[in-house]
């Protein structure tokens, strides 16, 4: 009894660290316009706050795995939730950007080690024939985050101040460390190789100077020679992991893994279609609280049928791609997140909001159904030698493309600024430019998922809802 009471517990914690992560991932983009007004800063020149954020998780979850090995699950865990909460005093200290750009790195750098690190202990600590039900558990306060996460962020701003959607993971925070070290086990020893340190600086590196270009197009004010530097570097970075891995017997993804053409497609599908897509939780609230007049908590409320439309294809999703197969449902159901897209384009300040509720459940669905459709087909053919390094390396390709998402919208976004100016008329006119510009990188990225085998479909659509959680 005292096994299962502790086991019980234990799911509970990783389920709290989860929600803490999510919940942070959602909370602040209904606060940037407000946030902004304080700092003094421009509400279209914000988005390195959600970038730094998602960048620094994307660099560090390659090292999380290796991390909890060498120092212990529990001790990285507890590790993981203080400095997240120290990430989360800081940014409610923070008196300019830079001051919040820096603190939201080290939120990230907590965040990033909740959910892997949790996701390993759930694996050590429960059988296998379990192992799946725990997992989904574990996920359901990832899709409850993002269901309250808007709103409440909103809530706070008009009741409080914006510096109480940080502060409020502090107690939240203190009691899962305490509960960590009560009920999460010690682990047993593991043995360690070395780790790819070589080859995690040149990957990490690469992805932040990739990031950091299409950023300093927008928020940074770095001039057009140092964004093509910067690009360039960044390449030249990933190529040279490249060929690091080529050579190395143990390195942190192996190439080897590309020759999974599920996942190869998967991978590059999951990049490029997100770099349109995971604008849309960043720019939503901007247009409805800059363009349309909406308060904070208002547009935190208009962001409920996302997640509600989201929540519910779930079970919808599964027997569309078993009957279907993957190549047709990605590459329609990507020209539909497309579409759903660039509808937003045509809003305007005296609409209905019937007609904005419709808007935001079309997108949230079809957004969903592809998330959960792009995760399985990447892991679907992965070996069980292969599975956690492929999971892995399907996440740190989620958090860049919400990273550079964001900054790319950003950047088109202060592209079209220039171009329209930013009173009144001109402000929509650049918002509705810049939706319809997001939405043609997303339906671009439909001609990935067409190069699927028109044979690749029903068989091993088994258990999409695994990896929903990863979305």
């Amino acid at each position: 009894m005292d096994q299962e009471r502790d086991q019980r517990m234990l799911l509970w914690l990783v389920a709290l660290g989860f929600f803490m992560q999510t919940l942070d991932a959602t909370i602040v983009n209904t606060a940037l316009p407000v946030m902004a007004r304080s700092l003094g800063e421009s509400p279209l020149r914000m988005q390195s706050v959600v970038v730094a954020y998602s960048l620094t998780m994307a660099m560090l979850i390659p090292a999380t795995g290796w991390v909890a090995d060498r120092f212990g699950t529990r001790r990285v865990y507890v590790g993981a939730i203080v400095l997240f909460v120290i990430g989360s005093v800081l940014c409610a200290l923070a008196s300019s950007l830079t001051m919040l750009v820096a603190a939201r790195v080290v939120q990230g750098a907590g965040g990033a080690m909740l959910l892997p690190v949790g996701r390993l202990v759930v694996l050590r600590t429960f059988p296998r024939e379990r192992f799946l039900q725990a997992m989904s558990f574990v996920a359901i306060p990832g899709l409850v985050g993002p269901l309250i996460g808007p709103t409440l962020g909103g809530w706070l701003v008009e009741v409080a101040s914006w510096h109480w959607i940080f502060l409020i993971n502090v107690p939240v925070g203190v009691i899962g460390a305490l509960a960590t070290l009560r009920y999460m086990p010690v682990p047993a020893p593991v043995s360690t190789g070395r780790f790819d340190l070589a080859g995690y600086l040149l990957l990490a590196f690469g992805m932040v100077a990739m990031s950091l270009a299409l950023d300093g197009l927008s928020g940074l004010g770095l001039r057009q020679a140092s964004v093509l530097l910067l690009m360039i570097f960044g390449l030249a970075s990933l190529t040279a992991y490249w060929l690091h891995a080529l050579r190395r017997p143990d390195p942190l993804f192996s190439p080897r893994l590309f020759q999974v053409g599920s996942l190869r497609i998967g991978l590059l599908g999951n990049l490029f279609s997100r770099l349109g897509s995971s604008c849309m939780p960043f720019l939503i609230p901007l247009l409805m609280q800059v363009v349309m007049g909406y308060s904070p908590a208002q547009a935190g409320m208009m962001m409920l049928p996302v997640a509600l439309a989201s929540m519910s294809m779930k079970r919808i999703t599964t027997p569309l791609i078993m009957r279907h197969g993957y190549r047709r449902v990605l590459t329609v159901n990507t020209l539909l997140v497309g579409l759903t897209m660039a509808s937003f384009a045509l809003v305007s300040p005296g609409q209905p909001v019937v007609i904005n509720v419709l808007q935001l459940a079309l997108f949230g669905a079809v957004n969903s159904m592809q998330f959960t459709a792009m995760n399985t087909l990447t892991l679907k053919d992965l070996d069980p030698i292969n599975a956690s390094s492929g999971n892995s390396l399907l996440s740190m390709v989620q958090m860049l493309a919400m990273g550079m998402g964001v900054a790319a919208a950003g950047a088109v976004l202060a592209a079209f600024t220039a171009h329209f100016g930013m009173d009144g008329v001109q402000t929509l006119q650049t918002f509705r430019a810049t939706f319809a510009s997001m939405a043609l990188i997303t339906m671009a990225s439909a001609a990935i998922f067409w190069q699927l085998d028109a044979r690749d479909s029903v068989a091993a659509a088994a258990n999409p809802e695994q990896e929903v959680e990863a979305g």
